[in-house]
């Protein structure tokens, strides 16, 4: 009898382990904890019936990670999503690579701050970050996948600028289905636009992305101009769009424009999201070495502010 009170004791403290592991890293490992647990106590002749634990995620904390697809080169395209509201806002970094490395940085910036206090997010809204679209294009300039500093960035020129195109030497922001061409410009150069629209993987997975998962509002991060761009297709631009682009625009200092006019540009990934009807626009840093942290995260915050009262 003593043995078996003995054992009880034990098996609730694993149970409680599990959970509290469940509460750390989320449900796929907590259910994977579980079925290892069942399977000891079946293969150890005998069964022990315990009241079932049921371990959920507590509302706003931390992110669920995810693997949404993979690169050319085999490299993995992760998105981080934070709550489970109706309205779902996503931010993408380093569509172009290497090149615009600081926007990877600063995507990765606020995966941190949203982990340190998930409670700023709203509990109305699902915030989803997409780090770095193109892994390829930065791991040419970094040698390092997933998170780096700007320690591990090259100072060469050509090979920064070689940074911006993905492991097919494509430019991923000209590979979407809005104008698209075959071949487009960056600045005074002549780039290839791929195959088709979608031929890139990469442009895929954020397609099916954002499809998915029903976006309220997409904003990428570029560099550099220090402007807000808006989006638009063959239609013009979304009442929307024009409105959360202002948003942030003022709250984070930065110009605000309806077209992006340096150069012409077809496919983009923004312009695409117009025609879809997703309202979308671009933020432009004004270097390729700084993030602006506190200009971003004002915009940022004053957009949940504006969808939290909507």
């Amino acid at each position: 009898m003593k043995n078996f009170s003995a054992r009880k004791v034990i098996i609730r403290i694993i149970i409680f382990a599990v959970a509290g592991m469940g509460i750390l890293f989320g449900h796929t490992t907590t259910a994977r904890l579980q079925r290892l647990f069942v399977y000891f106590l079946s293969h150890n002749n005998k069964v022990i019936h315990e009241t079932p634990v049921v371990v959920t995620k507590p509302e706003n904390l931390g992110s669920v990670h995810t693997v949404i697809g993979q690169s050319v080169q085999g490299r993995s395209i992760d998105a981080y999503t934070y709550g489970s509201g109706k309205t779902h806002i996503t931010f993408v970094g380093g569509i172009h690579g290497g090149y615009e490395w600081n926007t990877v940085i600063l995507a990765y910036k606020f995966i941190d701050y949203f982990d340190a206090d998930p409670k700023v997010i709203p509990t109305d809204l699902t915030v989803t970050v997409i780090p770095d679209a193109n892994p390829d294009g930065v791991y040419k300039v970094t040698g390092k996948e997933g998170r780096f500093t700007s320690a591990d960035v090259s100072t060469n020129t050509q090979v920064l600028a070689s940074g911006r195109f993905n492991g097919n030497s494509v430019d991923l922001n000209r590979n979407f289905d809005c104008k698209w061409q075959p071949q487009s410009t960056w600045q005074s150069k002549t780039v290839s636009a791929g195959t088709a629209p979608f031929s890139e993987p990469e442009a895929q997975i954020l397609r099916d992305f954002l499809l998915k998962n029903n976006q309220s509002l997409v904003i990428f991060w570029h560099s550099q101009s220090g402007t807000v761009y808006a989006s638009q297709c063959e239609n013009g631009i979304l009442p929307e769009t024009k409105t959360t682009m202002n948003i942030y625009a003022k709250a984070s200092g930065y110009a605000s424009s309806q077209t992006f006019d340096a150069y012409a540009t077809t496919g983009g990934a923004d312009d695409w999201l117009a025609s879809v009807n997703v309202p979308a626009f671009t933020v432009e840093l004004k270097t390729h070495d700084t993030i602006e942290w506190n200009q971003n995260l004002a915009g940022v915050v004053a957009l949940f502010e504006y969808y939290s009262k909507k």
